[in-house]
């Protein structure tokens, strides 16, 4: 994409010495004295609600609304939108407590509330980083982000024109540009870091799948050299796509990728290159559900996938690929584009209201430095709301320079509705469960907790989905939610609160009061991240936590915790119990006097979890009591495929909830 480099309009005034030529509000954050100022902000309680189902509308549509829902929510939540063809953002409404008006027509809310808004700020479609720019303003200046077709459709005047005033490749100097002229008069207290755009997959494209890997190899001893023909898709179209995805979605092993050559006719060389380098870069079509793994090799797992596309010559009559490909791998081709690239929407009516500056910063190279200094502008436990790009290799390295930084992580990028949720008042138990009393005997006890509850979009949308599944109640199961939802979600929580059987427990996502790894803190620092995490654990009557803790240095484990850090969770916390993300589930230590338990993560569905745990208890010898912290993937189980992983283990094993597991690891010493 080339940007134009043309003057930066602002409300049809020029640049003023670099900066922007218009006035910006002054910060709004602190509270009145007395009162306990909460973490994540809310802005007040719905009682009316106009609702509009957005979800056939596309990513610009969308990004306007949300911004406008932002502005208009901020002084009191009034717009609710329904972003899913299923119905996960309604089952919610009625919780709400509000009175609901309901809209065919989502864009004529733009009209009803265009006089809550001073206008439109303009992002530049050359430009995707600019999205965030323009999302950052318009939490500043009351106002929307749109296109300019959109503000003149719906009337809305110029704020700011941000089209030609960045480079689309220098994503540096964008957000040094924001940094450095809009962060001084957003709010200090909260960061959102959000995907500027998404990808979208187009209807009616028809795939040919050419190849397949019909076992499941996680250990790449399939790997090789296989050669592609994509002849067949010379006939027509504006170029040929090639997609690899996962063969098996359930157990995050999918195709991975180290390098592809592609020739015309038997020689003429028209794409080589290694996943990761510059080289890619001209033929990589869509990266979105990907990651770039170790030795430069391009990996998806799950419902991820990437796509090539490739331009042959005039007059082609053969086309070859040879791909160094290996693991569980489903390679297909097309002739017609299957994606396109759009406004990512999500989450930023919040951002907007909060006047948090938002950023997407991957967290390697110069993206990396920036996003250091952004984290070093704000004090300890200032939550980053979103996520990172680079799906896990993001994760890891973004999680990990914001605990350095003393920064906790509230994965919130797909949290929809947040500014009505923040403000729905509800009656949270911070009473602890009675604990179920089991004899200790020389038997195999399992404790099953399902992950991802740190993540505030996973507890409003897939939780909610298999928690309404009729087979939930029938197993002992932990629970992982984010306990921060005492503050952005109140209703949320209370209703898996009150809705829990006697089998459902309800435990600390990692790892306590929004996701860290409590090693990487700095020292000074830690004590307020577990003070935090101690607040709201008794708030919300949770005293076990699922953590994370950094990466060993060679990156393929986990460290464990040590003394201070467990001594800080003890001091300032009511923990019993910490399960740890380790996946071989070979560790089981008691820093601080606290047990910690690393978690055993076998592969796939019940039979073959089933056959990991009984090939895990192969050398245990029966006469004492084996204790096992079993993970269970959120994504891809349900309540029914923990029933039948229980239906398929016999004797020696007892399934127990988590706070009876260690109560029974605490007594047997």
């Amino acid at each position: 994409m080339v940007s134009r480099r043309t003057l930066l309009q602002a409300g049809g005034a020029a640049l003023a010495a670099g900066g922007l030529g218009i006035s910006l509000p002054g910060r709004a954050d602190a509270a009145p004295a007395g009162r306990a100022v909460p973490l994540l902000p809310s802005f007040g309680r719905p009682s009316r609600l106009d609702v509009a189902d957005v979800s056939s509308l596309d990513g610009n549509d969308q990004l306007l609304l949300t911004t406008l829902q932002g502005v208009v929510n901020r002084g009191r939540p009034r717009l609710y939108f329904n972003f899913d063809e299923g119905d996960v953002d309604l089952r919610w409404l009625p919780g709400t407590g509000a009175s609901v008006t309901r809209h065919d027509n989502a864009l004529d809310l733009v009209a009803l509330h265009r006089d809550d808004v001073r206008g439109a700020i303009l992002h530049d479609p050359d430009v995707p980083d600019s999205v965030n720019v323009a999302t950052t303003l318009a939490g500043l200046e009351n106002a929307v982000a749109a296109t300019a077709e959109q503000a003149r459709e719906h009337r809305l005047r110029t704020v700011v024109d941000l089209r030609g005033r960045f480079d689309a490749d220098d994503v540096v100097a964008t957000y040094r540009w924001q940094l450095d002229r809009l962060f001084p008069r957003c709010a200090h207290t909260l960061l959102a870091g959000l995907p500027p755009t998404r990808t979208v997959r187009a209807e009616g494209v028809r795939w040919r799948e050419i190849a397949r890997e019909a076992g499941r190899v996680r250990d790449a001893s399939n790997r090789q050299v296989r050669t592609f023909d994509l002849s067949a898709e010379l006939a027509g179209g504006d170029g040929v796509y090639l997609r690899f995805q996962d063969s098996f979605g359930d157990d995050g092993w999918g195709a991975s990728v180290g390098s592809v050559k592609v020739t015309a006719d038997g020689g003429q060389v028209i794409a080589a290159f290694a996943p990761g380098t510059a080289g890619e870069k001209p033929y990589l079509f869509d990266s979105s559900g990907s990651s770039i793994g170790d030795n430069a090799h391009r990996f998806c797992d799950g419902s991820g996938y990437f796509t090539y596309r490739f331009t042959p010559p005039s007059g082609t009559r053969h086309l070859l690929v040879e791909a160094d490909v290996w693991n569980q791998f489903l390679v297909s081709a097309t002739t017609t584009a299957p994606t396109r690239v759009e406004p990512f929407p999500y989450f930023r009516d919040y951002a907007v209201a909060a006047r948090a500056m938002v950023v997407w910063l991957p967290p390697s190279g110069g993206t990396g430095a920036l996003l250091d200094e952004v984290f070093g502008r704000v004090g300890p436990t200032t939550p980053y709301t979103g996520w990172f790009s680079n799906d896990v290799a993001g994760e890891w390295g973004g999680v990990d320079r914001a605990s350095r930084h003393g920064i906790e992580v509230v994965p919130a990028d797909f949290y929809m509705n947040g500014t009505v949720h923040a403000g729905v008042p509800a009656k949270i138990s911070d009473k602890v469960r009675p604990r179920p009393k089991a004899p200790l005997r020389d038997r195999v006890y399992l404790t099953l907790t399902v992950g991802e509850g740190d993540n505030i979009q996973y507890c409003q949308r897939r939780m909610r989905t298999i928690w309404d599944d009729p087979a939930r109640g029938r197993v002992p199961v932990n629970w992982t939610v984010s306990p921060l939802l005492a503050d952005i979600g109140p209703a949320l929580l209370a209703h898996y609160q009150a809705t829990a059987t006697d089998n459902d427990l309800l435990i600390a996502g990692p790892s306590g009061a929004g996701y860290t790894y409590p090693g990487s803190w700095p020292e000074e620092a830690l004590d307020a991240y577990t003070d935090l995490t101690g607040r709201f654990l008794r708030r919300t009557g949770m005293d076990l936590v699922y953590a994370y803790n950094p990466r060993n240095a060679a990156g393929d484990g986990w460290v464990p915790f040590e003394e201070r850090v467990v001594r800080s969770y003890r001091e300032n916390t009511p923990l019993r119990g910490i399960i740890q993300s380790w996946e071989t589930g070979d560790l089981r230590i008691r820093p601080a006097g606290i047990p910690v338990i690393g978690n055993f993560f076998p592969q796939g569905k019940a039979a073959e979890y089933r056959d990991g745990l009984l090939r895990h208890i192969e050398d245990w010898d029966g006469t004492a009591p084996l204790f096992i912290a079993g993970a269970v993937n959120a994504w891809s189980w349900t309540p029914g495929d923990i029933a039948e992983l229980a239906a398929l283990l016999g004797d020696p094993f007892d399934i127990v909830r988590g706070d009876t597991f260690f109560d029974l690891v605490n007594r047997a010493g």
